[in-house]
C-alpha cells in the first residue's frame, strides 16, 4: 500500500482517489472547499457498482479520505497526484508549499491535461521530481496514463512510476519528451477539429460525425489503431502497398483539412448540435457511459483473448 496525496478535489482529482482507492492505496484528497469531502464520499460511492462488475473493487480496496489542507493529511506521502486546475500560477503556489513537506525519492505526478513539466516543476528545489502522469477521464475506469518526463527527470524514476502504474492495471504510454497536450488530447484534438470543421461548413450536422465516428472509426480503434487498419487496407502488400496506391489521396485530405476557429458562430453551433444529438443531461450521458465503457473493455478484452 502506497500513500498518495491528490492535490485538487475536481473531477480527475476524485477520479484518481477511486482508482488509488480501489487499488489499495491510501489516498488523501487534499482540497480546502468546504463540499469536498462529501463529494469525495458520494464519488466513492458512485463508482462501487461499477468497480465491482471491473472487478476492481475487493479486500484489498480502501475508501479514500479527504483533508483540508496538508497538516491534516497525515503522514508523508510516497506519491503526489497533482490535480489542480490549468493555471500555472495556482500549481506553482501549491508545488512549492508543498515539496518542502515531502522526502527526496517522492514524485509529483501531474494530471496536466497539455502543460509542459518543464513549465509546471520550474519553482521547484528538484524539478527532475515533477513528471506528467495524464489520465483518461474517468481515471478510475480508463486505463491509459500518459507519462512524461521533465528534462531533469532520471529515466529510473520514469521506469518506476510506470512498474507502478502497471501494476494498478494501467496501459502507460511512455513519451520520450514533451509537446503541448501530450499523446491522447492532439490525437483527439485532430479528429475534433476536423469535425467541428464539416459542421461549421455545412457539410453534415454535429450529429452526423458523432455517428460517423462512433460506427464508423470507433469500432476498429477499440482493437486496431488507425496506422493497422491502413496496413491491412493494403491487402498482402500492407502498409507499402496501400502508401503506393492511396498515399496521394491520403496526401490530399491532409492538405484540405479545416482550421476552424473558436469564436462565437462555432461555439454556439456547438453547443446546440450537441444538444440536439442528445438532449439528456450531462449527468445521465455520464451514468450511462461509466456502465458502458467497462462493458465495452470487457467485450473487448475477451475478443482478444479468444483471438490469441
Amino acid at each position: 500500500m502506497a500513500r498518495i496525496w491528490i492535490l485538487g478535489g475536481g473531477v480527475i482529482g476524485m477520479g484518481w482517489a477511486v482508482a488509488y482507492g480501489a487499488a489499495g492505496h491510501a489516498a488523501v484528497v487534499i482540497d480546502p472547499a468546504p463540499h469536498a469531502s462529501s463529494a469525495l464520499n458520494e464519488a466513492w460511492q458512485a463508482a462501487q457498482p461499477t468497480l465491482i462488475e471491473m472487478g476492481l473493487l475487493g479486500p484489498q480496496s480502501v475508501a479514500p479520505v479527504h483533508a483540508a489542507d496538508t497538516n491534516a493529511a497525515g503522514l508523508a506521502p510516497d506519491l503526489v497526484q497533482e490535480c489542480l486546475p490549468e493555471w500555472l500560477d495556482i500549481k506553482h503556489q501549491v508545488l512549492a508549499s508543498v515539496e518542502p513537506l515531502l522526502p527526496p525519492a517522492v514524485l509529483i505526478a501531474s494530471s496536466s491535461s497539455g502543460l509542459s513539466p518543464d513549465d509546471i516543476g520550474t519553482v521547484l528545489a528538484d524539478p527532475g521530481r515533477l513528471v506528467i502522469a495524464h489520465p483518461n477521464n474517468p481515471p478510475w475506469i480508463m486505463p491509459t496514463v500518459e507519462l512524461c518526463p521533465s528534462r531533469n527527470t532520471e529515466p529510473a524514476r520514469l521506469d518506476d512510476l510506470t512498474v507502478f502504474y502497471e501494476a494498478m492495471g494501467k496501459s502507460v504510454i511512455r513519451m520520450k519528451k514533451p509537446i503541448l497536450g501530450h499523446v491522447v488530447n492532439r490525437l483527439q484534438a485532430a479528429l475534433w477539429r476536423e469535425a467541428i470543421h464539416l459542421a461549421a461548413e455545412g457539410v453534415v450536422s454535429l450529429s452526423e460525425t458523432e455517428r460517423a465516428i462512433s460506427e464508423g472509426l470507433a469500432p476498429r480503434w477499440s482493437l486496431y489503431g488507425p496506422s493497422t487498419v491502413f496496413h491491412l487496407a493494403g491487402g498482402e502488400g500492407g502498409m507499402e502497398r496501400f502508401l503506393e496506391g492511396l498515399g496521394p489521396a491520403f496526401q490530399s485530405y491532409f492538405d484540405d483539412l479545416g482550421a476552424p476557429q473558436l469564436d462565437r458562430a462555432t461555439c454556439d453551433l456547438l453547443v446546440r448540435g450537441i444538444t440536439d444529438h442528445d438532449p439528456r443531461s450531462t449527468t445521465d450521458i455520464m451514468a450511462e457511459r461509466n456502465r458502458m465503457v467497462p462493458r465495452a473493455f470487457a467485450a473487448i478484452a475477451q475478443l482478444r483473448n479468444d483471438a490469441a
